[in-house]
């Protein structure tokens, strides 16, 4: 295997207002420092690029700390230990680890996470079987969603939108999503078998989940809020639950919007909203992967991923998440 000395890697070069452009990114090339005692160097395979990352990108505090301009971003990603000075791991092993935007790295055994190299593909260790799959997961356990639920999931041909609704028809639950293409909501009905599905971007989102579910919903999964959670807002039923996952048509706003107009029916329908970070569900993430993993093994669980080739288009890949380029995990090959 010939030597590896040099990696490139993605940077922060501005903090973007309001959408983000290739011109906020710069790629760079770094020389690898020589691998020390009790270290492991990586070669990535995929990088996943997230929506939680425009987040990071603002100056100032939040539940994870801002990317520091001029330094390489960072995100999930998947790759091959190429030389190891560790116990913990040996050349030809597949690990995971938070080391994302660049093509190789090196790190201690600790900021690794080995996984079986026999289930592909690889990627899906950044989907389905990784933390936007362990967000869904988290997502449905957090409010308790059971058998005979009614859940509507917004961003449902997204990454944590789609497995959302396979596992929630898993548990026995009706499955309704939005997403914004004719094709996308088809591939909801056809591939990932949700009961009934629409497209956001054709009418009111109210209207069209009325029609869905016109004895209302028990659940609503938001991963977008704005329109869609002021119309779930309406539907859900007393007792409803919101999982409070993701609001992606506001990450771009440079000045946040008003609330939905309809908000006191959390109060008159005694509604629980409950916030998610995956994060805080590290210590279950066992469970996670064994529940989860044994559907995928099984066939039971679909992932569905938008692959762009080569850290050059990295940038590329993660602005298109926000003009709906991808349909599933949106994932960047690296080798």
């Amino acid at each position: 295997m010939t030597k590896l000395t040099t990696s490139r890697e993605v940077r922060l070069a501005s903090r973007p207002k309001g959408i983000p452009t290739t011109a906020n990114f710069t790629l760079a090339e770094t020389t690898l420092p020589p691998l020390q005692a009790g270290q492991v160097l990586v070669r990535n395979l995929f990088m996943s690029v997230d929506p939680y990352m425009r987040g990071r990108m603002n100056e100032g505090k939040s539940y994870v700390p801002p990317f520091a301009i001029g330094q390489a971003l960072e995100g999930g990603a998947i790759g091959e230990v190429v030389e190891s000075l560790a116990n913990e791991f040996k050349p030809g092993d597949v690990v995971t680890s938070r080391y994302g935007w660049r093509e190789a790295f090196i790190a201690a055994p600790k900021e690794l996470r080995a996984v079986d190299k026999a289930v592909q593909p690889l990627s899906v260790y950044l989907g389905a079987l990784g933390m936007t799959g362990m967000t869904a997961w988290a997502g449905l356990t957090l409010v308790e969603v059971k058998a005979g639920d009614v859940i509507f999931i917004s961003g449902a041909a997204g990454a944590v939108g789609n497995v959302a609704g396979q596992l929630a028809k898993l548990r026995g639950c009706r499955v309704i999503g939005s997403a914004g293409s004719v094709e996308k909501v088809q591939s909801l009905l056809d591939e990932y078998g949700f009961d009934a599905a629409f497209n956001y971007k054709s009418g009111p989102s109210l209207e069209q989940l009325n029609r869905a579910a016109p004895d209302g919903i028990d659940v609503y999964f938001d991963n977008v809020g704005g329109e869609s959670f002021e119309a779930a807002l309406s539907t859900l039923r007393v007792h409803g639950r919101i999982i409070a996952c993701g609001s992606i048509s506001s990450y771009n706003d440079e000045k946040p919007k008003p609330g939905p107009a309809n908000l006191f029916n959390m109060t008159t329908k005694r509604l629980t909203m409950k916030g998610l970070i995956v994060g805080d569900w590290l210590s279950r993430q066992n469970e996670f992967e064994q529940e989860v993993g044994s559907y995928f093994r099984a066939g039971k669980l679909k992932n569905k991923e938008t692959v762009v080739e080569g850290i050059d288009h990295a940038a590329e890949a993660f602005l298109g998440l926000f003009s709906g380029k991808n349909s599933g995990k949106m994932v960047v090959k690296l080798t």
